[in-house]
């Protein structure tokens, strides 16, 4: 009997053997294995079995780093802001914008009819 159908023979339960459970790296062990695989310092395979992963988990690794450094560099945040704060300086400057246009339309109209209307 190989190897391989061993594994499909269930065990002394009747149940099939259970598969290896998932690895999760954490943020800083992902980058290790990108910045590993960058300077060529560790094959695919090393760093599989260093970490107990598949070595496309490895390959996505690297896909999704080079995603983020490239969306890093294209973004034209102000250095030392994140997106967030410059999102939320652009909608208090737009809401300033329009408070303006509101008061100029208020004026307008209260030139216009006068304020007898409003009553």
């Amino acid at each position: 009997m190989s190897s391989k159908s061993l594994a499909a023979v269930p065990n002394a339960t009747g149940k099939p053997p259970r598969k290896q459970r998932r690895t999760v790296l954490a943020p800083s062990q992902k980058y290790e294995v990108y910045t590993a695989i960058l300077t060529s310092s560790s094959t695919y395979r090393e760093l599989a079995e260093k970490y107990n992963i598949d070595p496309t988990t490895i390959r996505t690794i690297c896909k999704k780093a080079k995603a983020g450094a490239l969306d890093a560099l294209a973004s034209n945040t102000p250095r030392g802001k994140t997106l967030e704060q410059v999102e939320l300086e652009e909608a208090r400057r737009e809401i300033e914008r329009l408070k303006a246009t509101i008061c100029e339309q208020a004026m307008e109209l209260y030139l216009e009819r006068g304020k007898e209307s409003w009553d």
